[in-house]
């Protein structure tokens, strides 16, 4: 009697979804995603619903991930919310310089998914909302004026270094948004 030892279809299909999702888009054809995933259609159907579905779950599993980034990057910066906060954009321009960056699957996704209805933007809404909080509490640490205002403000850098990062690749967005979230954390 011999035992399986690798990940099953569902594991498969996540990961090869995620993957080739972040690689390619969200638009990646479903006979792409079962050859990669090496399962039957059938598997799709049963665990995810249909490709929607794994595209949610995808999106889901990466921001409960992405989200521990932030808030690793913030705590290897210290306890001075301003440093911690500058850290994020440090970290950004780390990330855009990698040789497989492909952008942020966030904004890619909401782009891409013409459906309002579609359950990836739940799933990204939800993701912005938390990011928003970590950076609205630091700014409320930090004693800043308008902290919602703020991070509004730095969600918006970090979402146009992800951008710049992807469209126009060695432009050092990041270090730009850095100079101007000074700024923007200089408005208590």
């Amino acid at each position: 009697m011999t035992t399986r030892t690798g990940p099953g279809p569902r594991e498969r299909l996540l990961e090869a979804g995620r993957e080739l999702t972040y690689r390619q888009g969200v638009g990646i054809g479903v006979d792409a995603l079962l050859k990669a995933a090496n399962v039957a259609r059938r598997s799709l159907y049963e665990h995810f619903g249909g490709k929607d579905g794994l595209i949610a779950e995808v999106l889901r599993r990466s921001t409960s991930e992405d989200e521990e980034h932030y808030r690793q990057t913030m705590r290897s910066a210290g306890d001075d919310p301003r440093a911690r906060l500058l850290a994020v954009f440090d970290r950004l321009a780390e990330i855009v310089d990698e040789p497989d960056f492909r952008g942020c699957r966030y904004l890619a996704a909401d782009l891409a998914l013409t459906d309002p209805g579609h359950p990836g933007h739940a799933v990204t809404r939800d993701y912005r909302e938390r990011v928003h909080r970590l950076l609205e509490d630091e700014l409320i640490r930090l004693g800043h004026a308008e902290p919602a205002v703020a991070a509004d403000q730095l969600l918006l850098l970090i979402d146009g270094v992800m951008a710049a990062g992807a469209t126009r690749p060695r432009t050092r967005p990041a270090a730009s948004a850095r100079r101007l979230a000074e700024h923007v954390l200089d408005g208590r």
